[in-house]
């Protein structure tokens, strides 16, 4: 199977999640590790284009370790991929697509919250058989 370029330098996006991390990490009584995001007028916010990077990486990194074509994975307005070997949708919406936004993603990438707990409390839109990634994350 063919794996796709990476669009983002892998230092870039480390560089970039890791500014994530630290941006909220230092905001104080926050419930849902990275809820900060830019607009949100909460201390410790990150630039758009930082969270951007580090989401696209991430994405970059989910399709690299695991590639295929069977579930697709939106984090918008950011980005979306589709990963895990299986069965290849063509036409229309597939059959096992993952949904979250930003701030649940980085979080889940970078083990501030499980996936058990992101489909839990209802930040993660996971539909199909195979719409699990909890053996990918956190990277």
């Amino acid at each position: 199977m063919a794996v796709s370029r990476r669009r983002i330098a892998v230092d870039e996006g480390r560089a970039a999640l890791a500014a994530w991390q630290d941006a909220t990490l230092a905001v104080p009584g926050a419930t849902v590790p990275g809820a900060t995001v830019p607009g949100s007028g909460a201390a410790g916010t990150v630039p758009r284009s930082t969270i951007a990077t580090a989401v696209r990486y991430s994405l970059e990194e989910v399709t690299a370790r695991a590639p295929g074509n069977s579930v697709e994975v939106r984090v918008p307005p950011f980005g979306v991929t589709q990963c895990v070997e299986g069965p290849r949708h063509t036409r229309g919406t597939p059959p096992n697509v993952i949904e979250c936004d930003a701030a649940t993603w980085l979080a889940m990438v970078s083990g501030q919250l499980s996936w058990a707990d992101a489909v839990a409390a209802g930040k993660v839109a996971a539909s199909g058989l195979r719409a699990d990634l909890s053996a990918l994350l956190p990277l």
